[in-house]
């Protein structure tokens, strides 16, 4: 099994226990366990061929991959996001899973980091779900099933060994704290 991690930094994440694992960053590390490359995500191709991993995750990155930029040498409007998508969808194999997790509104942890740039909700994967998701109206060509779309404690995600203490302080955070603050996304690329 193959996994690919986005946005990895120095601190690879394999949330499925792939036997491989492969890491994309702007910044190449050099960590033996896994296979780096670099890359402008959102704005270039991801660096591998068509349906290569059972699985890809993208830990607190898709909120700094923009919506909306302007493309100055074409006068042309480019979906960076809709873009990385569409790349994961194409990397994935047939079932293959979307793992993302990220700050979502109306948590004040989206906003407060001046380089998140794209401000999720609980409905922004239904966008890319679905025989006809909404997005294609804007160029995306991939059909992805939700399989989870659930608001956790980020710890939850990173330590994928959740605890009783985990539990009671996510539910301390949901009713006591005004709420969690992250989402967790599980989408299968249907092929």
């Amino acid at each position: 099994m193959k996994h690919l991690d986005l946005g990895c930094g120095h601190n690879p994440r394999n949330p499925y226990n792939a036997e491989e694992v492969f890491t994309i960053d702007s910044s190449l590390n050099t960590s033996p366990i896994t296979t780096t490359s670099s890359c402008q995500l959102g704005l270039e191709p991801i660096p591998f061929e068509n349906n290569f991993f059972q699985s890809v995750s993208a830990f607190d990155l898709i909120e700094h991959i923009p919506r909306q930029a302007i493309d100055f040498t074409q006068g042309q409007y480019h979906y960076p996001f809709l873009f990385l998508m569409d790349e994961i969808y194409r990397v994935l194999k047939p079932n293959g899973i979307f793992f993302a997790l990220t700050p979502a509104f109306p948590a004040k942890q989206s906003f407060q980091d001046p380089t998140h740039v794209n401000f999720i909700t609980e409905d922004t994967a239904s966008y890319f779900c679905g025989k006809d998701p909404h997005a294609a109206r804007y160029g995306f060509k991939g059909y992805y099933q939700i399989i989870s779309n659930e608001w956790v404690l980020p710890e939850e995600c990173y330590d994928l060994e959740v605890n009783c203490r985990l539990r009671w302080r996510k539910l301390r955070f949901k009713y006591l704290k005004g709420g969690l603050t992250h989402l967790k996304w599980e989408l299968k690329a249907i092929k």
